[in-house]
């Protein structure tokens, strides 16, 4: 594992499981300090002490587990230099930039409703958890700064603001989320070319395989209509974006070895887990959690080469 794409997409492993660290491990001191930038029409219920706790102590053992583990194991054979940036931008179709930008709009979108839990007034955790997905990707960029083979990416650090931003917008706006980011994966014959860069096996290629993953914008439609109206409440329409045929991340070299990147555009129904109901704590959890995905559904597809082009259930 000694190239910096390998790099990008292992950090889905531990950004998942990091979420909400950071933004706990400041929370204690983060509350007073608010109370002189923002106020209140009305009287503030005070943040729980134990809740707040607990997220603090357990999320942050665990992203600073994750920390020191990649620290560890992707940096350990290799030199560090002094902090400098990469230009990464043209690489992989710009599809890794959406999937930081994923990722930072659902550590954001986690964090809130955790602070929400813990009792925390509903602006302060709005405004410190959409700052969650910044806070918890920045470290990362930071590791790769010193590395001689890496370098922080800027377009990574938009990326990741962006998705954080996405979320702070729309509940500014709406005072929820009414569109969001979803992933989808297939497998493809890709991967057969570089195994060790896309994966050898499933869980790999989950990871690192750009040809088959899918980044969509679910809307969720009956946000925008009337309360009244019969429009199924669970039933969103989805706009995807894809590549295939890129198995360098370098596009000359891409080239070069006889592959010819293309961008690929999709239209798809698509299902919000989170609007069913349940009367489960869990279940309902699990639903909110599962919707980051988005599920097969016959699709219309646009690309430069074939036009328009029908899948009856594309995933």
């Amino acid at each position: 594992m000694n190239t910096r794409q390998q790099i990008l997409k292992l950090r889905g492993r531990f950004v998942k499981a990091g979420a909400l660290c950071l933004l706990c491990l400041f929370s204690g001191q983060v509350w007073a300090q608010t109370d002189s930038i923002i106020t209140f029409a009305v009287p503030e219920k005070q943040p729980a002490k134990t809740k707040l706790k607990e997220l603090g102590i357990g999320t942050g053992i665990v992203y600073g587990g994750f920390l020191a583990a990649a620290s560890q194991v992707w940096y350990q054979d290799m030199p560090r230099t002094h902090f400098h940036f990469f230009n990464d931008n043209k690489e992989w179709q710009q599809v890794d930039k959406i999937g930081h930008f994923w990722s930072a709009f659902h550590e954001s979108q986690f964090a809130i409703s955790a602070l929400k839990w813990a009792n925390v007034p509903e602006k302060k955790a709005i405004i410190w958890g959409s700052l969650t997905g910044i806070l918890l990707q920045t470290p990362i960029e930071i590791l790769d700064g010193y590395a001689v083979d890496y370098g922080a990416s800027v377009g990574d650090l938009i990326a990741n603001a962006a998705g954080s931003a996405a979320v702070l917008g729309q509940y500014l706006a709406w005072s929820e989320v009414r569109v969001q980011p979803k992933f989808s994966f297939h497998q493809t014959r890709f991967a057969q070319a570089r195994p060790r860069v896309l994966g050898s096996n499933l869980p790999e290629q989950l990871l690192k395989d750009y040809n088959g993953q899918t980044y969509w914008l679910a809307v969720d439609v009956a946000k925008f209509i009337s309360p009244a109206s019969r429009y199924p409440k669970w039933l969103n329409i989805a706009i995807g974006y894809g590549t295939e045929e890129i198995v360098f991340n370098d596009p000359d070299t891409n080239r070069q070895a006889g592959f010819r990147a293309y961008r690929q555009f999709y239209l798809a129904p698509d299902i919000n887990l989170a609007a069913i109901k349940t009367r489960s704590k869990f279940l309902k959890t699990t639903l909110f959690i599962l919707n980051m995905v988005h599920l097969p559904f016959p699709t219309l597809e646009f690309n430069k080469r074939q036009k328009f082009k029908f899948h009856p259930l594309y995933f």
